[in-house]
């Protein structure tokens, strides 16, 4: 395959791998092992991240950054310190290209390099490039398409910089979206009815951004971000009680405030959330044939909210329900099963690159 990039995006791995997620307001590590005919969740774990070390996706504070990686593989001593971990799917440049299909390895490494100059408006050496054969259309076709990846060598770099600081051995850079893809396959086997052409929304709700990707037959076929998350209900905590950030989140994750919470401030946050998505569906039913979808997957840090899926339902009117991409998998004796339960719908992106054991 490709020799340029330093990480390949797309390459199967067969060893062992550590998925790290990073995110706005904390680090999550997830290792996956088979076990026969499924899968076992080897080591698990989450740690909150310091305040701006993380901002816009981008890393600003390496070495904080470094520190909450490094304390949460103290706490889950991994097998292994070889690491997948992703870039933004906004900062890749993905295109299909149409490539004889008889070509060797490196007869369609070269051919890869000539197309990409013409698709990517950087110099070649500032990107790192994959590519990825894809089955034929039509198997009497002379040419197959050809999936190729690029992004900024700096973005790459960045990533490469920080796990290196934690002690990690970066293996795979992967894309955001691809390993939703890889972790949403895990959900939809789950779902009471599968058909082809399904369409399905997923509503992941971080910290400061909702993100709804849409999926037909396990493709992400649209994407769109929105300015909103469990920031909001953190932050009218802070207003409401007159306590610190550190208090506010605290007590939001304890459950511990006073009985209003619930009718005042709750409520209000689970409201103006489903109507977030709902905004986002017409969004996207404007800018394409879909007029419904078959199922809405809620997921996120800021997803799983008593009640908040029944909300959705009611309001949306298309069954939902809570990602658990471990519903299946069996669990090594070092994962605390409860905590992983409570965390699971926010380890889509940690769970698609841990399974790069399985690509």
């Amino acid at each position: 395959m490709l020799r340029m990039p330093e990480f390949p995006f797309l390459r199967p791995k067969k060893l062992p791998l550590i998925g790290i997620d990073i995110t706005s307001s904390a680090v999550k590590l997830l290792e996956i092992h088979p076990q026969g005919s499924r899968l076992q969740v080897a080591s698990y774990g989450v740690a909150p991240l310091e305040s701006g070390a993380v901002s816009d996706r981008r890393i600003k504070d390496y070495k904080s950054v470094a520190r909450s990686i490094k304390r949460v593989i103290d706490r889950t001593h991994p097998s292994t310190l070889r690491t997948a971990v992703a870039v933004p799917s906004a900062a890749v440049i993905t295109r299909t290209l149409s490539l004889p299909r008889d070509l060797d390895d490196d007869e369609m490494e070269a051919q890869v390099l000539l197309e990409a100059d013409q698709h990517i408006p950087y110099p070649l050496n500032e990107v790192a490039i994959d590519f990825e054969r894809q089955p034929p259309l039509n198997p009497d076709d002379d040419n197959q398409p050809v999936l190729l990846v690029a992004c900024r060598r700096e973005t790459t770099e960045q990533l490469d910089q920080v796990l290196e600081e934690a002690g990690l051995q970066p293996v795979v850079i992967d894309v955001e979206n691809l390993a939703i893809e890889r972790a949403i396959r895990l959900i939809t086997s789950q779902l009471p009815s599968q058909q082809d052409g399904q369409i399905v929304a997923v509503a992941d709700i971080g910290a400061t951004t909702t993100t709804l990707n849409i999926l037909c037959d396990g493709e992400i076929i649209y994407s769109r971000d929105q300015m909103f998350g469990g920031k909001q209900l953190t932050d009218e905590i802070q207003r409401h009680y007159g306590l610190s950030r550190e208090e506010a989140g605290f007590a939001k994750k304890r459950g511990d405030l006073p009985s209003d919470y619930f009718t005042e401030i709750l409520e209000p946050f689970k409201t103006a959330t489903v109507h977030q998505i709902e905004r986002q569906l017409q969004l996207f039913y404007s800018s394409s044939t879909y007029h419904d979808i078959d199922y809405l997957i809620l997921a996120g840090g800021s997803s799983a909210i008593d009640g908040l899926p029944q909300m959705a339902q009611h309001h949306i009117g298309s069954p939902t329900l809570l990602a658990n991409p471990f519903a299946n998998m069996v669990l090594s004796d070092r994962v605390n099963a409860a905590a992983l339960a409570q965390d699971a719908p926010a380890m889509l992106i940690a769970c698609g690159l841990a399974m790069r054991i399985e690509s």
